[in-house]
């Protein structure tokens, strides 16, 4: 049965207006942004689809490329376009509202970088410099690789810091995977940014593994 044949109370659109955004389920409030269905499923049947490709797992739904959407029967690009336009809002969102303006703990830094790397299919290595009283002075990505690799270059985490006058540094990558625990490499490198910040007299804080909503801390593992 198409939509417009419900109840008004049981219509997507009728049910937010009424009741708010909130009581809708994942299925309907996706059902309104891929807008109308096809002869044989409705709005709410193909975001039913959707979903089960990520076992309804909306963390990794808000991965999915507008490639990976279209294999769905029903869902054009256009219709694939809203939906990971309204996920990248979503996302920007939710960074803005964990902002974090100092660092005083693992966990801090931890929601500092969350928001910005959980959601990623691809590894990217991130760079936080902080002023004497840990004070984000600024955060950027200096390295970006494939699933398993980041490209991390370490005279530009020193340069910046320099130009930055910073003497505080935390740095933080993803595992795509949602494998928190650090590899031999992971080690490796943070013993070599620690070492060649030290010389100029910048300290490296932390180094935070990013997975999925989970984390791995350094600092908290003695590892710094």
């Amino acid at each position: 049965m198409s939509i417009k044949q419900w109840r008004n109370d049981e219509k997507p659109r009728e049910k937010l207006l009424e009741k708010g955004a909130f009581v809708l389920t994942d299925s309907e409030l996706l059902a309104i942004l891929i807008g109308s269905g096809t002869r044989e499923k409705s709005a709410i049947d193909l975001a039913s689809s959707l979903l089960e490709i990520t076992d309804n797992n909306l963390l990794m739904f808000g991965r999915l490329s507008v490639d990976e959407m279209t294999t769905v029967k029903g869902i054009g690009v256009a219709k694939a376009v809203i939906l990971a336009a309204a996920m990248e809002l979503g996302r920007r969102q939710c960074r803005s509202s964990f902002e974090v303006q100092k660092i005083t703990s693992p966990e801090d830094a931890a929601k500092l970088f969350i928001p910005l790397l959980r959601d990623l299919t691809h590894e990217e290595f991130w760079v936080a410099y902080l002023m004497n009283d840990n004070g984000v002075i600024s955060k950027e990505m200096i390295g970006k690789g494939s699933e398993t690799v980041s490209v991390v270059n370490v005279r530009e985490i020193v340069r910046n810091g320099l130009l930055k006058k910073t003497i505080k540094v935390i740095v933080a990558h993803n595992h795509p995977s949602g494998n928190i625990k650090p590899g031999k490499a992971d080690i490796k490198l943070t013993r070599k940014i620690k070492e060649a910040l030290s010389f100029f007299d910048i300290d490296l804080l932390d180094h935070i593994i990013v997975g999925g909503n989970n984390y791995f801390s350094f600092a908290d593992n003695n590892l710094i």
